[in-house]
């Protein structure tokens, strides 16, 4: 049985919206008081760092491991369908940062003007992010979440947008206003790959990509005494969090009470390598013999 993590997921996600609203409000007024394009674009990115927490809070508040009637496989895709929200909010500050630069080289505006006290400043907002990077990321490996494994992630952009940003303004200060601008689009270019790295690593566990390959699967199985032949395999989930697979054995059985004992031995063996996991194992008789391992038109 799947473990329920949520009440930790829901205590991270808080502490780092509280946060990431300090950051973005820091950002914002820094940036509105220097009129900084690329500290404003990061304010936008922040913006979606803290949109992502609530709708991690609300995406975890719905994603259950555990079955009932209406859901029978639980409700751990809510986690995938958050993680794909934030993708979609990344693609939406990507486009937010590049429509303001292309703005400002067309239209022009009023020079940058920074301080020594407002670069320290940002030196506060780097060092809370780092902070929020590590913390979100430790604790989403060691529970298995993906919403704050995304989060992570999304935030560590905002780290390397930060950084650039921060070099950018020391720039200006020395007298190069074009940085700014400049700026702009390398960090419309990380919130972008930030998204698209989401995207990619949540969008199988939501079409049923397999979560083991089915040849592993079969060299388990045949691997217990009397199992004769294991067919038609098929697996899905996230490997560590929730997997579900299926199969057809034939076994070298008189009676149904052996043929149950070598299926539970098949299952503890998968259990033990891959769990949590939930297995419906197909007992047939020999004539349904095949040396099909997997579905796909590509099976023997």
């Amino acid at each position: 049985m799947s473990l329920d993590n949520r009440a930790t997921i829901r205590k991270v996600l808080i502490i780092t919206l509280l946060l990431n609203i300090f950051v973005m409000l820091l950002k914002a007024v820094v940036g509105k008081l220097t009129g900084s394009l690329s500290l404003l674009a990061d304010a936008l990115h922040s913006v979606t760092d803290s949109a992502n927490n609530i709708l991690g809070l609300i995406a975890s508040r719905f994603s259950s491991p555990q079955p009932d009637r209406e859901h029978p496989y639980g409700h751990l895709k809510f986690e995938a369908v958050g993680a794909l929200g934030i993708a979609a909010f990344l693609g939406i500050a990507c486009f937010e940062i590049l429509q303001g630069a292309v703005e400002r080289i067309l239209n022009g505006g009023e020079p940058v003007r920074i301080s020594a006290p407002e670069l320290w400043l940002l030196l506060v907002v780097l060092g809370v992010n780092i902070f929020v990077t590590f913390y979100e990321r430790r604790v989403g490996v060691k529970v298995g979440s993906p919403i704050l494994i995304a989060d992570a992630k999304h935030t560590m952009s905002d780290v390397w947008v930060t950084i650039s940003v921060i070099g950018g303004l020391i720039g200006v200060w020395l007298g190069y206003q074009w940085l700014d601008v400049a700026l702009a689009f390398p960090v419309a270019l990380l919130v972008f790959w930030s998204g698209w790295t989401v995207l990619k690593e949540n969008l199988p566990w939501l079409v049923d990509q397999i979560a083991i390959a089915p040849e592993v699967i079969h060299a388990i199985a045949l691997s217990v005494p009397g199992v004769i032949n294991c067919h038609d395999i098929a697996s899905r989930g996230v490997v560590g969090r929730q997997v579900f697979m299926e199969m057809h054995l034939i076994v070298d059985a008189e009676d149904v009470e052996t043929a149950h004992r070598i299926t539970e031995e098949v299952e503890r063996r998968l259990e033990e390598r891959f769990r949590p996991v939930r297995i419906v194992i197909h007992v047939e008789p020999p004539e349904y013999y095949s040396e099909r391992i997997h579905f796909g038109s590509n099976s023997k």
